[in-house]
C-alpha cells in the first residue's frame, strides 16, 4: 500500500490494526489475514492500514501471552526499563519503534481486535477521556448502536496498547471460547471496524456529524468470586448472571452461587452501597488470573462538546489515503 506525504515531505500516518494481541484470540487475526490477502474485502473508507499481529508468538502457541500479558506492557516506565526484557515488553518496543507516531511506518490511530468469553455483546473499550478517542467512539455508537466500556483509574490494570497512539480503541466481541472461531463474531468485527473506518474518513473530509450525546459505562471497580483462606473457590457465578452484561444489578440480586446451589447475593463494595451498577465482562476465562469474576460500571449520558469532533477531525487530517 502507498504511503502518501504530509508537509515536510513525511509519510503521512496510516491507521494500525492489531489483532491477536492475546495469542489466543483467534477470529481478529484470521479476519486480518483475510483482509491482508484479499484487500477489497473491507471497506477500508480509502484509508491506509496497517495490519500486524500483536504477539506472534503466543498466536502460535494458542496462548493468551508467552510471559505477561501484553495488552498490559505498555506502561512507559516499563518499557523504560532496559533491565526489563520480557517478550511481551520487547514487543511493545517493537510495536512503538515500528508503528508508533515517530516510527518507521508511523501511525496515528490504533484500533486493537479483541474477542472475549463473556456475553459482552459487540462493544468499545476506551481507556481515559481523549477528545479524539470519545468523538471516534460516539460516531461509532451513532451508527450501530455499541455500547462503551470506560476504563479508568484502576492502578491495578494499566499499561494498554492503543494508549500508546494519539487516537486508539478497543474493539471487542462476544462470547466465544478461546483458540475457537465462529462466524458472527468474524461478522460483527468487520461491521465495527468498517463503522470506525467510515468515522475516521468523515473526519478527514472535515464533514464529521456526531450526535448530541454519548452513552458510557463507567469503570468503578473489579469483584473476585468468593475465595476461602486458601485462595480456593466457595462459590461460582450464578447462573441467571452469566448472560447479563451491560444489565444493571442491585443489592440483594443473585451473583454468586455455591456448590450446593445456595444463592449469594449481591453486596455492594464500599462506597456503592447506594448506587445502582451494570456489570461487564461478566466470568471472563482469562481474568480469573487476575482475580476479576467481573467488573462493574456506572452508565452515564455526557454531552458531546465541539471540541471532540474538532480534535478528531485535526487528528484524522495527517491520515493517509489509499490508491
Amino acid at each position: 500500500m502507498a504511503v502518501g506525504t504530509g508537509p515536510e515531505n513525511r509519510p503521512r500516518s496510516r491507521v494500525l490494526m492489531v489483532a491477536g494481541t492475546h495469542g489466543n484470540e483467534r477470529n481478529g487475526p484470521w479476519l486480518l489475514e483475510h483482509w491482508g490477502q484479499r484487500p477489497h474485502a473491507l471497506a477500508c473508507a480509502g484509508l491506509e492500514l496497517e495490519l500486524v499481529l500483536g504477539n506472534p508468538v503466543a498466536h502460535g502457541r494458542n496462548s493468551r501471552y508467552i510471559d505477561r500479558d501484553l495488552n498490559r506492557s505498555f506502561e512507559p516506565s516499563l518499557l523504560a526499563n532496559p533491565s526489563c526484557q520480557e517478550l511481551e515488553v520487547q514487543r511493545a518496543r517493537q510495536l512503538i519503534d515500528s508503528h508508533g507516531p515517530g516510527g518507521l511506518s508511523p501511525c496515528s490511530v490504533a484500533l486493537d481486535l479483541h474477542s472475549t468469553t463473556s456475553s459482552m455483546g459487540n462493544c468499545l473499550v476506551l481507556y481515559g477521556r481523549r477528545p479524539t478517542d470519545l468523538a471516534l467512539a460516539a460516531g461509532i455508537q451513532a451508527e450501530l448502536g455499541l455500547p462503551i466500556y470506560l476504563h479508568e483509574a484502576d492502578g491495578a490494570q494499566t499499561g494498554f496498547l492503543v494508549e500508546r497512539w494519539p487516537c486508539g480503541l478497543v474493539i471487542e466481541v462476544g462470547p466465544v471460547p478461546q483458540g475457537v472461531l465462529q462466524a458472527l463474531i468474524c461478522r460483527q468485527t468487520q461491521l465495527a471496524v468498517e463503522a470506525c473506518l467510515a468515522v475516521l474518513a468523515r473526519a478527514q473530509a472535515g464533514s464529521l456529524r456526531l450526535p448530541p450525546s454519548l452513552e458510557v459505562h463507567l469503570h468503578l471497580g473489579s469483584l473476585d468470586i468468593p475465595r476461602d483462606g486458601a485462595g480456593q473457590p466457595e462459590a461460582c457465578l450464578h447462573p441467571r448472571r452469566l448472560q447479563r452484561n451491560w444489565q444493571p444489578m442491585a443489592p440483594g440480586d443473585e451473583l454468586f452461587c455455591t456448590a450446593s446451589g445456595d444463592a449469594l447475593p449481591y453486596s455492594p463494595p464500599p462506597g456503592l452501597a447506594e448506587q445502582t451498577v451494570w456489570p461487564v465482562f461478566i466470568n471472563e476465562a482469562a481474568y480469573g488470573e487476575k482475580g476479576i469474576a467481573l467488573s462493574l460500571t456506572r452508565r452515564e449520558i455526557w454531552a458531546v462538546p465541539p471540541a471532540w469532533p474538532a480534535a478528531l477531525e485535526h487528528l484524522a487530517e495527517g491520515l493517509a489515503c489509499g490508491t
